[in-house]
């Protein structure tokens, strides 16, 4: 396993940057339970023959799922989990909460994708308040 201080500071770059990138083409990406919304937002008007997300699908997933688990972790408290021996790493990246909830954000981006707003980041992201 990676240490939680480069896996943090790793993390942080790969956020700022599809912060930036989401704010300058008019999704706000504020770390909160709103800009979830946004990333709903974003799927629905980027996916598809010709858009964004399919152009650059593995690199906007991994983002994506990087921004996702750093809101959570912000929202909700908790640490990243990554395994620099899993040939897929990236993908099966998780967060656990301070309570002990395990989520998988990059897999649920891959989900969203797949699935359209049947797995929705928002409800996703919501539901450890609950």
């Amino acid at each position: 396993m990676e240490t939680i201080d480069k896996t943090s500071e790793k993390i942080s770059i790969v956020c700022e940057s599809i912060g930036s990138a989401l704010d300058s083409e008019g999704y706000k990406a504020d770390y909160t339970l709103e800009s979830m919304k946004e990333i709903d937002r974003f799927f629905d008007e980027q996916s598809g023959k010709n858009k964004t997300i399919p152009w650059r699908r593995d690199q906007i997933i991994f983002f994506l799922g990087c921004y996702i688990g750093e809101t959570v972790i912000r929202l909700y408290g908790g640490k990243w989990n990554i395994d620099d021996n899993d040939s897929r790493g990236d993908t099966n990246a998780s967060v656990t909460l301070d309570n002990g909830m395990v989520i998988f954000p990059m897999q649920r981006v891959i989900k969203r994708y797949q699935n359209g707003s049947e797995d929705g980041i928002y409800a996703y992201v919501y539901a450890p308040t609950l």
